[in-house]
C-alpha cells in the first residue's frame, strides 16, 4: 500500500510527495481509512510509529472540503514539545491546501496566542490548561469544532490532566468526531473512551512492545558511580546524538554541568526552564549542534528527531510503561538504536517487570577499565548553624 491508496486531495498528495512519504506505517495504514469515513477511532501505538500523521491527514482532508477562517479540528496534547511538533507536521502536510494551524500552551505569553488566534486557523493544537483559559476568556470557541483528537492519552491522565479533560469536553456540546491516541489502554482510558465516544474502531499496533530495532543493555552500577560510568561509555561508544533521562529536574541539571565540565556539547531539557530555552535546547539538539540532551520525562513523549542514536536511562524508569516511551526516542521508521540502562539493587523488582514484557532476560554488561569499587563519598556531619532551617522543617512549618 502506498498513500495513493487513501484518495487524498492532490493538494495534500503534493505535500507528502514533497515530504518524502512513500508507504505507511501500520498505525496509518489501519487508522487513515476509517478516520476518513467520519469515525471514531482508538488508536493504541508506540511512540514513534506515525500515529501523528494518521490523524493529521485525515483532519486535512476533511478541512480542505470546507469553510476556512474557523475553528475546526482541535489537537489536545500533554506537553508544549509534543504540541509545537503536531502543529509542525500539520502545517507542512496542509501548506499546500492553504489550512492554518498553531499551538495554544501556557508558559508563554497569553496576548501573542490571542493574536494569533485572530488570524483565524482551521486547527489548532493545545495543552488542556491553557486551552481552558482561552475557553474562559472566549478567546477560543468549539462551536464550528468537527473533529477532536486526545494525543497521548495516558500520558496526559498520568500528569493529571483528566479533570481538565472533562472541562474541556463539557464546552463541546454538539456531535464531531472523535480520535484518541496512546501508548497503553489502562482502566481509566477506557473509561474516558466508553464516555466521549460513538462505537469507535479500535486500532492497535504492536501493543506494549518497544521498538524492534532497538538493542537493550542494563549497566548495574551503585548509584554515586553513574555520572563516571556515562563519561567512560561516552568516551568510549561512538554515537550520533544522545538523550539521557534522569529522575528529576535537579538530577538532570546536575549531570549536563559534569558533562560540560568534560567538554561535551550538551544541554538540558527540564520543567523548570522558560518555554524559550527548551525550544533552543530541542532545535540545538536536532539540527547537531547539541550532541547529549539530558532530559526528564517531560522528553519521553513526543520528541521527534530521528538521529538520535543512543538513549541512556541515567535512572530506571519508574514503570515498564515508561520505558518503552523513553526509549522510543531511538531506533525510529528505517533507523536502528542502542537503550542503556543504569540499574541498582533496588530496581531488581522493576527489571523483572520489564523482562516480563519483553519475554527474554536482558543483557547485563560491564565498562572494561572502569572501577567499580570506589566508594561513595562520606556526608558532611553535623548540626546545621543556627540561622539554616532543615529543608523538611521549613516544608512543615509553613
Amino acid at each position: 500500500m502506498n498513500f495513493n491508496s487513501f484518495n487524498l486531495h492532490p493538494s495534500i498528495m503534493s505535500s507528502i510527495e514533497k515530504l518524502g512519504y512513500i508507504k505507511p506505517t501500520p498505525i496509518q495504514e489501519q487508522a487513515i481509512p476509517v478516520a476518513l469515513e467520519g469515525r471514531d477511532i482508538i488508536g493504541l501505538a508506540q511512540t514513534g510509529t506515525g500515529k501523528t500523521a494518521a490523524f493529521a491527514l485525515p483532519i486535512l482532508q476533511r478541512l480542505q472540503g470546507g469553510p476556512r477562517g474557523k475553528l475546526r479540528a482541535l489537537v489536545v496534547s500533554p506537553t508544549r514539545e509534543l504540541a509545537e511538533q503536531t502543529s509542525e507536521v500539520i502545517n507542512e502536510l496542509g501548506a499546500a491546501c492553504g489550512i492554518k494551524c498553531i499551538t495554544v500552551f501556557g508558559g508563554v505569553n497569553m496576548e501573542q496566542q490571542v493574536r494569533n488566534l485572530h488570524r483565524r486557523p482551521e486547527v489548532v493544537v493545545a495543552c488542556p490548561g491553557r486551552l481552558l483559559d482561552h475557553l474562559y476568556r472566549g478567546s477560543i470557541s468549539l462551536s464550528d469544532m468537527e473533529i477532536l483528537v486526545i494525543d497521548e492519552a495516558d500520558r496526559m491522565l498520568d500528569m493529571g490532566f483528566l479533570p481538565d479533560i472533562k472541562h474541556i469536553l463539557a464546552c463541546i456540546m454538539h456531535k464531531h468526531q472523535t480520535m484518541l491516541f496512546s501508548a497503553t489502554m489502562p482502566d481509566n482510558i477506557k473509561d474516558l473512551a466508553e464516555h466521549i465516544m460513538h462505537q469507535p474502531v479500535t486500532v492497535r499496533v504492536d501493543r506494549s512492545l518497544p521498538p524492534k530495532s532497538v538493542s537493550h543493555a542494563l549497566y548495574p552500577v551503585p548509584q554515586h558511580l553513574k555520572a563516571g560510568l556515562l563519561i567512560e561509555i561516552l568516551s568510549k561508544t561512538k554515537t550520533d546524538s544522545v538523550l539521557v533521562f534522569t529522575r528529576t529536574k535537579y538530577r538532570a541539571e546536575r549531570l549536563t554541568q559534569q558533562l560540560l565540565s568534560y567538554g561535551h556539547k550538551v544541554t538540558s531539557l527540564q520543567g523548570n526552564l522558560s518555554q524559550a530555552r527548551r525550544q533552543t535546547a530541542i532545535t540545538g539538539f536536532r539540527k547537531g549542534s547539541i550532541k547529549i540532551l539530558v532530559a526528564t520525562d517531560i522528553a519521553a513523549r513526543g520528541l521527534d528527531i530521528l538521529s538520535i542514536s543512543h538513549v541512556i536511562n541515567f535512572d530506571m524508569p519508574e514503570s515498564a510503561e515508561d520505558y518503552i516511551h523513553r526509549i522510543g526516542r531511538t531506533g525510529r521508521v528505517d533507523n536502528s538504536g542502542d537503550a542503556f540502562t543504569f540499574v541498582t539493587h533496588e530496581d531488581n523488582t522493576k527489571i523483572r517487570a520489564l523482562e516480563r514484557i519483553l519475554g527474554a532476560p536482558l543483557q547485563r554488561l560491564k565498562v572494561d577499565g572502569f572501577d567499580y569499587s570506589k566508594t561513595a563519598p562520606e556526608k558532611p556531619v553535623g548540626r546545621p548553624a543556627n540561622n539554616i532551617r532543615p529543608r523538611r522543617a521549613a516544608i512543615f512549618s509553613r
